[in-house]
C-alpha cells in the first residue's frame, strides 16, 4: 500500500483512521522516507500548536463598533483607517478560531457521526483472564478505557489494551495503569505499579509511559516495564529501542538491554542482561548508591559490548573517573577520525554521537545497529519539535 510517498495519508494516520495493518506500514515507510517524515513533523507541529491556542471570541464592543461603520460604508463607500484595523483584528480572531477548529476537531470523514470523535478519546480493552476492572466496573469481555480512567488487574486477571492503531499493551496481574492522553501527536499511559508488555509500531516519540521515576519513550519496539511498590522500575527491551528520561537525564536502551530507575534519581545506566554479575552489581552501586569506588570493579569486568554502559557513564562521572572510562572504551573501540580525547572528555555532543555510531556494532554482535534514518527521526522529533514549540508558544 505504501510503496510510494504517503503524504496524502498523514491526516488519516494522525486521526486514527487507518487500520492497524495500514498504520504499521505507514510508520515503517515514515521511518525510511525523509520527505514524508518531514511533512509528518510539520503536520504534527501544526496540531500541537493548535492545541495550545486559546479558544477566543471577538469582544462584544468590537462588533458594536463595527456595525455602524459598516452602515456608514454602505452609505459613503468609505471606511476610516481605524475601523479597518478593527475589522482586520476581527478577521484574525475568526481565522484563529477556524484554524483551531479545523486542526483539532476535524477528526471525521464524511458519514461519520459525533460518536466517532468521542471514541478516539478512549482505547479498547480486552479481557484476557480473570476480572480486570475499569474504575469500579468489571470487564466482561471488552471495554473502553477513557482518558483519566484506571485499568486494574488483581492476582488472577490480565488484560490487553489496543493503543489506538499503533500497537498493543498486555497488562499483567496486580497492575494498575491509567490512560493519560490519546492525541494525534501523543499517546500516553501511566503505570503506577505492576507489569506491562508493549508492542508498538509508530514514528518517533508518539507513545509514552509515565512511571513514578522516569518516562519511557519508544520507537517501533517491544519491551516490558515493571514498577515496584516503592516506585522503582525495570525496563527490558526485546526489539527496537527505548529512551528512559527524567528531566535532563536520559538512557537509550537497545534490544537485549535493560535499565533500572529509582524515584528521586531517575534512570540508571543501561546494561546488557548478559553482562557479568560483578559488572552489573558494581554499576548499581554507582547509579543508586553513588559509590564511585565500584568503578574499578566495573571496568575490570567490562567487555567490548559493555561500551553501551561506558558510553552513557561518560557524562555521569567526573575528573579522573571520566578519563578511566574513556581509556577503557578506547581500548575496545578506538574513537573514529575527528573524535579526540579532549573533545570526548569535555562531552562534545557531536563527537560523542560519532563515537556511538562506531560502538553500535559491538552492541549488536556485528548486526546493523539502529538505522540512521531512525536515529535522525528520533532526534529531530525530540529536539526540533520541542524547540520550535517553545519558540512559538505565547509568552
Amino acid at each position: 500500500m505504501f510503496s510510494r510517498h504517503v503524504t496524502k495519508d498523514i491526516s488519516a494516520y494522525c486521526h486514527g483512521e487507518l487500520s492497524s495493518g495500514e498504520s504499521k506500514q505507514f510508520a515503517e515507510h515514515l521511518i525510511s522516507c525523509g520527505k514524508c517524515r518531514t511533512k509528518f513533523e510539520e503536520v504534527k507541529l501544526g496540531i500541537k500548536l493548535a492545541e495550545q491556542l486559546p479558544q477566543l471570541s471577538a469582544p462584544d464592543y468590537l462588533w458594536r463598533d463595527l456595525e455602524p461603520s459598516f452602515d456608514q460604508q454602505t452609505a459613503t463607500a468609505s471606511l476610516s483607517w481605524s475601523w479597518q484595523l478593527k475589522a482586520a483584528a476581527a478577521v484574525v480572531l475568526l481565522l484563529l478560531s477556524a484554524i483551531t477548529a479545523f486542526l483539532v476537531y476535524n477528526t471525521r470523514r464524511p458519514g461519520r457521526g459525533p460518536e466517532i470523535a468521542a471514541a478516539k478519546r478512549s482505547w479498547q480493552v480486552r479481557r484476557v483472564d480473570g476480572t480486570p476492572r475499569i474504575g469500579s466496573e468489571q470487564i466482561a469481555n471488552n471495554g473502553q478505557l477513557a482518558v483519566g480512567e484506571w485499568l486494574e488487574t488483581d492476582g488472577s486477571s490480565r488484560a490487553q489494551i489496543a493503543v489506538g492503531s499503533i500497537g498493543n499493551v498486555d497488562i499483567d496481574a496486580n497492575t494498575r495503569v491509567r490512560l493519560l492522553q490519546t492525541e494525534p501527536t501523543e499517546h500516553r499511559l501511566e503505570l503506577a505499579r505492576g507489569k506491562m508488555s508493549a508492542r508498538i509500531w509508530a514514528p518517533p516519540r508518539l507513545f509514552f509511559v509515565d512511571t513514578p521515576s522516569a518516562v519511557a519513550a519508544d520507537l517501533g519496539c517491544a519491551y516490558t516495564l515493571e514498577v515496584d511498590e516503592k516506585g522503582g522500575s525495570l525496563l527490558r527491551v526485546t526489539s527496537g529501542w527505548v529512551a528512559l528520561e527524567l528531566k535532563d537525564r536520559e538512557s537509550i536502551v537497545p534490544a537485549g538491554a535493560a535499565c533500572e530507575t529509582q524515584p528521586g534519581i531517575g534512570p540508571g545506566t543501561p546494561y546488557f542482561e548478559d553482562a557479568p554479575t560483578a559488572f552489573r552489581e558494581a554499576l548499581r552501586k554507582i547509579d543508586f548508591e553513588h559509590d564511585v569506588t565500584a568503578l574499578t570493579a566495573m571496568l575490570d569486568h567490562a567487555r567490548p559490548r559493555d561500551t553501551l554502559t561506558l558510553w552513557h557513564l561518560l557524562a555521569r562521572v567526573n575528573g579522573e573517573d571520566r578519563v578511566r572510562v574513556y581509556e577503557r572504551m578506547a581500548a575496545f573501540v578506538p574513537p573514529p577520525p575527528g573524535v579526540t580525547r579532549e573533545g570526548v572528555l569535555r562531552l562534545d555532543q557531536q563527537m560523542l554521537a560519532s563515537w556511538k555510531n562506531e560502538l553500535e556494532s559491538t552492541w549488536t554482535g556485528g548486526r546493523p545497529g539502529v538505522p540512521k534514518p531512525v536515529k535522525d527521526a528520533y532526534w529531530k522529533a525530540k529536539n526540533g519539535l520541542s524547540r520550535r514549540l517553545k519558540e512559538m508558544a505565547p509568552k
